[in-house]
C-alpha cells in the first residue's frame, strides 16, 4: 500500500540551471510530517554540511507540511517554534502546506474541517496534543474539536499562521506544493500553492522561475527542468530530505545512509 503513495520518476530531462545571490546560501527542507527524530538527524546533517563550507548569510526554509501521519507532529511544531525564536530574524522561514492549513481549520471549530482533518493524518497530531487512543475513540465530533482546541498551544496557532505562501530567491521560488501553469508568479492562489497536483507535476513547459517544492511524494529527489520536488515520504519512509543551494550550485542531503 505504501508503495502507492509514491510517483514514479519522471524520463530523463535536463536538470533545472539556476543560481542564488552571491554570499547566500539555503537549506530547502522537505515535507516532515511529524517525524521530529528525523528533523533532529537531519538538522545535524544540514550543521555538518555548512561548518565544512565557507561563511554564508544562510536560511532554512520549510517546505510545509510539519504535521500529520508521523506521530511527533507537536513536538515538531514547539521544536520548530522555538529554533525560529533562537535563530536570527528571517534565517528561519516556514511554508504553509496543506496540513497545516486544514489543521488551523480544524481549530476554528469547523466540524466538516475536522472530520477531513482525521482522514488525512490529523489523528496522529491529535494524539500528539496529549489525547489517548480511548479518548481520542469515545469523543465525538463536537467534544472533540472543543478539547483539541483546549489543548492546543495559542503559540502553536499564532506560528503556524504565520507562514508563507512563496519565498522567491534568484531563479528559485519555493512554495509548498507547485504553481498553476501560465499564471505569473504574482497571481498565484494560496489554494494552488497549497493543493495544486497533476496539472503543475505534468506540466513540461517554462516557468517564470524554479519552483522547489514538497508535497507530491517520490523516492528520490525529483527534478526537471523548471521544478526541484523535495518530498520523500519521511513519515513512512525514513527518508527526511533537503537541498543545499549556494551561488549556482546544489546539493543533496538527506537521513538516509
Amino acid at each position: 500500500m505504501f508503495a502507492k503513495l509514491f510517483r514514479s520518476r519522471p524520463s530523463a530531462q535536463a536538470e533545472p540551471s539556476g543560481s542564488i545571490p552571491d554570499g547566500q546560501r539555503i537549506y530547502a527542507i522537505g515535507d516532515i510530517h511529524g517525524r521530529l527524530d528525523l528533523l533532529q538527524d537531519l538538522l545535524a546533517r544540514i550543521a555538518a554540511d555548512e561548518a565544512g563550507r565557507t561563511a554564508a548569510d544562510t536560511q532554512l526554509i520549510f517546505l510545509g507540511d510539519l504535521i500529520d501521519r508521523g506521530p511527533e507532529s507537536a513536538q515538531t511544531v514547539e521544536f520548530l517554534r522555538q529554533l525560529a525564536l533562537e535563530r536570527p530574524k528571517d534565517r528561519t522561514r516556514f511554508l504553509a502546506g496543506n496540513h497545516e492549513e486544514v489543521f488551523l481549520s480544524s481549530l476554528d471549530g469547523d466540524e466538516k474541517t475536522l472530520r477531513f482533518f482525521t482522514k488525512i493524518g490529523g489523528r496522529e497530531t491529535i494524539l500528539s496534543y496529549g489525547f489517548t487512543e480511548a479518548e481520542y475513540d469515545a469523543l465525538d465530533y463536537p467534544e472533540l474539536s472543543a478539547e483539541l482546541q483546549e489543548r492546543v498551544p495559542a503559540e502553536h496557532r499564532a506560528f503556524l499562521a504565520d507562514f508563507e505562501d512563496m519565498i522567491i530567491i534568484g531563479d528559485y521560488a519555493f512554495v509548498h506544493a507547485g504553481i498553476r501553469p501560465g499564471e505569473a508568479l504574482s497571481r498565484q492562489q494560496g489554494k494552488d500553492l497549497r493543493w495544486i497536483r497533476s496539472e503543475f507535476i505534468e506540466h513540461r513547459g517554462a516557468l517564470e522561475k524554479i519552483i522547489v517544492h514538497g508535497h507530491t511524494i517520490t523516492e528520490a529527489v525529483e527534478m526537471t527542468a523548471h521544478r526541484i520536488g523535495l518530498d520523500t515520504g519521511a513519515y513512512a519512509s525514513g527518508r527526511l530530505t533537503a537541498m543545499g543551494f549556494e551561488s549556482n550550485r546544489r546539493w543533496v542531503i538527506d537521513t538516509a545512509d
